[in-house]
Formats: structure tokens, C-alpha cells, sequence
């Protein structure tokens, strides 16, 4: 039976997809699953789930509709010319975040 996994790196991270193993049953699912995706990184969780219980929805699927559908340019700084100063003020808040993303990194730790 094949069995599809997901890691969590870190808490609060979101599990990814990491691969398939086979095997006849849950517990040696898990077990395999242990030694084949979690040892090695760094791991926090690992979800084994059956190949069989995983639903897979495609983008040209008959009434699918994935996000985008509407005209959304606004969202994006591309979308707006803008003078030096306004760049200005962009780099300075983009600073501003990396240094919010290395402090709440380094109390994690």
C-alpha cells in the first residue's frame, strides 16, 4: 500500500510534502516514514497518510475555479508608478520587516 507524507520542519511551519512509502500497514508506514523523511532534517511532525484517502482537485477540472479570477493589480507595488521618496520608504519598511523576521526567528530558538 502506498502512503503519501508530509513534514513540519518547526512548529508553527506548514507541513510539506516529502514523499511516498510503501508499506502494508500504518505502523510500519510511520516507521518508514521516520527513516526515510525524518532523519534527515530537522523535524517537527510528519503526517503518513493512505494514497487512497488524498483528493486531488486540477485547475482545468469542469467548475473548478482557482483564485485569480478577477483583475486584482492593485495588490502589488508594480502596479504603481511612484517617485524616489515612496522608494525610499519602501526599502525602509522592508528593513523594518527583516529585522521583525530575525527577532521573532531568534525567540524561537
Amino acid at each position: 500500500m502506498r502512503w503519501e507524507v508530509f513534514r513540519q520542519d518547526k512548529k508553527k511551519d506548514y507541513h510539506t510534502y516529502v514523499g511516498t512509502v510503501h508499506a502494508p500497514n500504518a505502523e510500519l508506514a510511520k516507521q518508514y516514514a521516520e527513516v526515510q523523511h525524518g532523519r534527515r532534517k530537522p523535524t517537527n511532525s510528519l503526517w503518513i497518510v493512505p494514497k487512497d484517502a488524498v483528493e486531488t482537485v486540477y485547475a482545468d477540472d469542469p467548475g473548478v475555479e482557482f483564485g485569480g479570477t478577477t483583475q486584482k493589480d492593485y495588490r502589488w507595488a508594480t502596479a504603481y508608478s511612484t517617485d524616489e521618496t515612496f522608494a525610499e520608504e519602501i526599502e525602509a519598511s522592508q528593513r523594518e520587516q527583516e529585522e521583525a523576521e530575525r527577532d521573532i526567528a531568534e525567540a524561537d530558538r
